[in-house]
C-alpha cells in the first residue's frame, strides 16, 4: 500500500490549506516551544531538540513549534542560542515538516507595543525559516494583529489567527463567533482560525460548543486547537474539538511536558482510534523513540520544573495561563511565597474579575500574577506596575467586556504622579493605543555597530529593536564564548564544580567530535581563573564573582 501523501515546507501555503480540507482525519502540531516554556522555563536546549530532529521529522506532524512567545527573549537572556540560529539549525533537521512560531500580534515576541516596522522587518526575517504563524491579541483586539497578518501573508507562509478562550458569562459563543467574523472580514478565509485555550480552560462540552457555533457559521473554514493541561483535562477537549471538526491539535511527547503545557500525542491518537478517526501519513514508531530518547534528556531538566507540584483543576478559577506558570511558581518560591501561593491565588482571582475578565495570557498574563503577588506583599493596588498603569490606560486596546471600578484607576493612575492630576484627567490626556513612531534602522545599525565594533546583519538589529540590552549581551557574549549551545545540557546546565582533568567531548555543526580538558579552576581575588585545553589549545577565562556581602547575588 502506497504511504499517504504529507504536508512539506515545498508546497505552497495554498496546497497546503487545500490539501487540509479536502483530507479526511486529522493533524497535530508538536509544541515543543510551549513544552518548554511551560514546563522547563524555556531552558530545552538545541541540544536536545536536535536530537530527537530526525525522529520527529519522520513521525508526520502538520507543524513543529519551536519559535515565539517567551524562547526568542529567554534564548537571548540565559544566553543559550541566538534565536535565528536555532530556526537554521531545526529547518536542517527537520526538512519535511513546518516549522510554526507564536506571535503576540503587535507585542511581537516581546512584551509591550512595537511600531509597524518594527513588525513587518521581525515577520519578513522571521519568514526565511518559519512557515506557520500563530498570532494573537491578549484583548482580542484584532487591530492589533493586522500589520503582522498582512506580512505573513507577503510572506507567502500560513497565517493561523487565534481567538483566545476564557470563561464567565461574558464569554459566548456569540461574542466569540463576531471575533471570528472580524477576523475574517480582515484576513480573509484562506487562514487556519486558531482557538487559544491557553489557561485549560472550560469542559469538554463547553469547547465542542465553541467550535460547533464557529462551524455553523462557517462551515468550511479551517480550525485548530491550542489547549494546555493543566488541569488534566485537555485530552477530552482536545478529542471534543476534532469530534467536533477541528482539523490540527497541538501535542507534547509523551516523554515530555504534559503538565502544564500540550497533552500527550499518543494518548490522544489512542482514543480518537476508538472513534474511527485516524491521522493521515502520521507514524508511531518514531514518536515513540522520541519519547524514550528525551525520557532520559528529561534528567537534565529537572531543576526547571515547577515547585508547585502536579494538576492543578482550580485554575478553571484563578485562570493563569500554563506559559505563564512554571516561571511565577518559581517567582513566588524566590520570594518566599510558595507556602502562601494559595494567597496569590485567591488574589488573582479577584484581580481577574476587577481588571474586567480578559485573557490571562501574555502580557496579560504577567500583568495579572504581578498584580496579585503584589497586593499580597505591600496591600492591594499600592504598588502598581508600568504595565498594569498601561493597560488601564487602553495602551494595549480597550477593555471588551467592562472597565475596572473608579478606586482602581484612582489609585493606580495616580500612584506616584507629582503633577496633581486626577485619574480622569489622566486617562483623558494619555489614554488610549498610541500610533508609535517607525524605528530608524540605519540608526539602531550604527548603534549597535558602534556598541560592537563590527558590522551587524539584519537579524542582529531585528533581535536589538527588540530586546536591547539582553540582545546586546548576547552578542558580547557569544564573540567571547563562542557557539556555547554545542555543549550538551548535562554540562550546559552542570551545578557541581569539573574536576582537573576531566574531559568534554563534543560534535560541530558537521558531527565532527572535539575535546575540552579541564586543565585547572582557581579562585585569584575576586574572580576565578579556568584553564582549558580546547581542541588541544591552551586557553585561560577569569570570571567575576560577586561579593554577596557587597550586594551581588
Amino acid at each position: 500500500m502506497a504511504e499517504l501523501k504529507r504536508i512539506t515546507p515545498q508546497m505552497s501555503s495554498q496546497e497546503i490549506l487545500d490539501f487540509l480540507r479536502n483530507t479526511p482525519g486529522y493533524f497535530m502540531t508538536n509544541n515543543e516551544r510551549d513544552v518548554s516554556q511551560s514546563d522547563f522555563k524555556c531552558r530545552i536546549m538545541p541540544n536536545t531538540t536536535l536530537k530527537v530532529a530526525p525522529y520527529r521529522d519522520e513521525t508526520g506532524y502538520f507543524a513543529f513549534e519551536i519559535s515565539g512567545g517567551a524562547s526568542v527573549h529567554v534564548d537571548l537572556l540565559r544566553k543559550q542560542i541566538n534565536p535565528f540560529e536555532k530556526l537554521r539549525l531545526v529547518r536542517k533537521a527537520m526538512p519535511n515538516t513546518l516549522l510554526q512560531t507564536v506571535c503576540r500580534g503587535r507585542n511581537l515576541f516581546g512584551y509591550r507595543p512595537y511600531p509597524d516596522s518594527t513588525l513587518r522587518q521581525t515577520v519578513r526575517l522571521f519568514s526565511r525559516y518559519i512557515d506557520v504563524w500563530r498570532i494573537y491579541d491578549f484583548l482580542n483586539h484584532v487591530p492589533n494583529l493586522q500589520v503582522v497578518a498582512e506580512e505573513v501573508k507577503n510572506a507567502g507562509k500560513i497565517l493561523m489567527p487565534c481567538i483566545c478562550f476564557s470563561t464567565g458569562p461574558e464569554h459566548t459563543d456569540e461574542y466569540y463567533v463576531g471575533k471570528v467574523k472580524e477576523i475574517i472580514s480582515n484576513m480573509g478565509e484562506d487562514i487556519i482560525l486558531c482557538i487559544k485555550n491557553h489557561s485549560a480552560l472550560g469542559t469538554p462540552n463547553r469547547i465542542a460548543n465553541l467550535v460547533g457555533a464557529i462551524r455553523h457559521e462557517f462551515p468550511d473554514l479551517l480550525l485548530a486547537y491550542h489547549g494546555h493541561n493543566t488541569d488534566g483535562n485537555d485530552l477530552a477537549r482536545m478529542v471534543a474539538a476534532v469530534l467536533e471538526g477541528v482539523k490540527i491539535v497541538e501535542v507534547s511527547d509523551h516523554g515530555f511536558g504534559g503538565i502544564y503545557s500540550q497533552a500527550p500525542a499518543l494518548s490522544f491518537i489512542q482514543i480518537l482510534n476508538d472513534y474511527g478517526f485516524s491521522a493521515p501519513g502520521f507514524k508511531i514508531q518514531p514518536l515513540v523513540d522520541a519519547s524514550d530518547i528525551l525520557r532520559r534528556e528529561r534528567r537534565v531538566y529537572e531543576q526547571f520544573e515547577s515547585p508547585y507540584r502536579g494538576f492543578d483543576p482550580t485554575v478553571k478559577r484563578h485562570k493563569l495561563a500554563g506559559g505563564a506558570a512554571n516561571i511565577a511558581f518559581e517567582q513566588a518560591e524566590k520570594l518566599g511565597l510558595i507556602e502562601r501561593i494559595h494567597e496569590v491565588l485567591s488574589d488573582l482571582v479577584q484581580v481577574n474579575r476587577e481588571l474586567g475578565n480578559i485573557w490571562s495570557v501574555t502580557p496579560g498574563s504577567q500583568i495579572f500574577w504581578t498584580t496579585a503577588v503584589n497586593n499580597v506583599l505591600h496591600g492591594r493596588y499600592c504598588k502598581p506596575s508600568d504595565d498594569l498603569k498601561r493597560l488601564l490606560l487602553g495602551r494595549y486596546g480597550p477593555f471588551p467586556f467592562y472597565d475596572p471600578p473608579a478606586w482602581i484607576y484612582k489609585k493606580v493612575l495616580e500612584s506616584n504622579r507629582t503633577d496633581g492630576k486626577n485619574w480622569k484627567q489622566i486617562l483623558k490626556e494619555e489614554g488610549g493605543i498610541r500610533k508609535l513612531p517607525d524605528e530608524d534602522f540605519n540608526e539602531k545599525r550604527g548603534q549597535l555597530e558602534m556598541k560592537l565594533k563590527r558590522p551587524v546583519t539584519d537579524e542582529e538589529v531585528c533581535l536589538y529593536l527588540q530586546f536591547p540590552r539582553d540582545a546586546l549581551e548576547y552578542f558580547v557574549f557569544e564573540e567571547r564564548f563562542g557557539k556555547t549551545w554545542l555543549l550538551p545540557p548535562e554540562v550546559w546546565f552542570r551545578r557541581k564544580k569539573f574536576e582537573d582533568g576531566e574531559r568534554i567531548n563534543i560534535p560541530d555543526y558537521d558531527g565532527k567530535t572535539h575535546s575540552i580538558d579541564i586543565v585547572s579552576t582557581r579562585r585569584v581575588g575576586d574572580s576565578v581563573q579556568t584553564s582549558l585545553l580546547v581542541d588541544y589549545h591552551f586557553q585561560t577565562y577569569s570570571t567575576p564573582i560577586r561579593n554577596k556581602k557587597a550586594g551581588g547575588h
